[in-house]
């Protein structure tokens, strides 16, 4: 009898699952056939591709200057050639989720039920490892369609604790990579900003019952935030906008790479020009940057740059 073959392409794993299944959850379903969250979730973005390319050239104006405007932001892409009118950029930040007036994440928008934690990192010397981490959602382009990037850092060495994607900014993926954080270690403080998937209850229950101090960020103020602010200019700037990767797959596999890379190989000149990892190791432990094992890490080829449509169902 010949051998039954594992499912390898992401379509075949797909197909696989069974949304519905009464007696094994999504997730445990993934974990069987090694396909993760996201990548199940993910669907391509329907819109055109002109659009597509307009939100790319926003994000990278957002990158550089994070204060500009919708009517400012039209300005500028008009001088680059782009015809485009204020409200078609309005309508694109919304999707993109940033916010046209200042710059914050659209995600940073109040829900009048949360409960808005004061900031308490003003003039507080963070001296050691797990005193403060800091979390933040970032948007990433792809040749079609888009993804959320989650990252918690921990404030004192720079080190990327852990990070997770979706294609929703559902707050579960803030959530999930909490749990497993948390399971592991915990900071003193925890930093956000005020987007709802920081101030939903279960996740401000979650730090408050491991016994974290929360703080978030003042209203509109970016910089309060500023060393993973500084994290998604060097990602994109050094690994997305580079690579464009094609699939949620590789842009998994190109993540952990960088974050891999990021936190052992980098040296960062206020760190005395030591990496993360030797700042953090020394204080207390590493934390789980990446999604991947480590031994997939060590023998997986560097991702691919291609800019092939994506093409996925489900």
């Amino acid at each position: 009898m010949a051998e039954k073959k594992s499912p390898t392409s992401t379509d075949d794993k797909r197909a696989l699952i069974e949304a519905n299944h009464p007696m094994i959850s999504l997730a445990r379903q993934g974990e069987l056939v090694e396909l993760s969250r996201s990548t199940w979730y993910y669907t391509p973005a329907t819109e055109p591709s002109a659009d597509l390319q307009l939100m790319r050239q926003i994000d990278e104006l957002y990158l550089a200057m994070p204060y500009l405007g919708s009517r400012r932001i039209a300005v500028k892409l008009s001088q680059t050639g782009e015809a485009v009118n204020r409200k078609r950029v309005q309508r694109l930040l919304r999707i993109m989720g940033l916010e046209a007036i200042y710059p914050k994440p659209r995600t940073s928008q109040r829900v009048p039920e949360h409960k808005i934690y004061p900031y308490r990192l003003r003039n507080v010397a963070v001296t050691a490892p797990n005193q403060v981490w800091c979390a933040d959602i970032t948007y990433i382009p792809m040749p079609v369609g888009f993804m959320y990037l989650v990252a918690i850092m921990d404030w004192y060495s720079r080190y990327v604790l852990g990070w997770r994607l979706s294609n929703t900014l559902d707050g579960q993926f803030c959530l999930d990579v909490l749990h497993e954080l948390l399971a592991q270690n915990k900071p003193t403080m925890f930093n956000t900003d005020q987007g709802v998937q920081f101030t939903a209850r279960q996740f401000t229950a979650t730090l408050e019952n491991a016994g974290v101090v929360i703080s978030m960020d003042g209203r509109g103020r970016m910089f309060d935030n500023i060393f993973i602010e500084r994290l998604w200019r060097s990602l994109k700037c050094e690994d997305i906008y580079i690579k464009e990767y094609a699939t949620v797959h590789a842009l998994e596999i190109g993540l952990a790479h960088y974050f891999q890379q990021y936190n052992f190989e980098r040296p960062h000149q206020s760190l005395a020009y030591a990496t993360p990892a030797m700042i953090y190791d020394g204080g207390a432990g590493r934390g789980n940057c990446g999604q991947l094992p480590t031994a997939e890490l060590t023998t997986l080829p560097p991702p691919p740059t291609t800019t092939a449509t994506l093409h996925l169902t489900g």
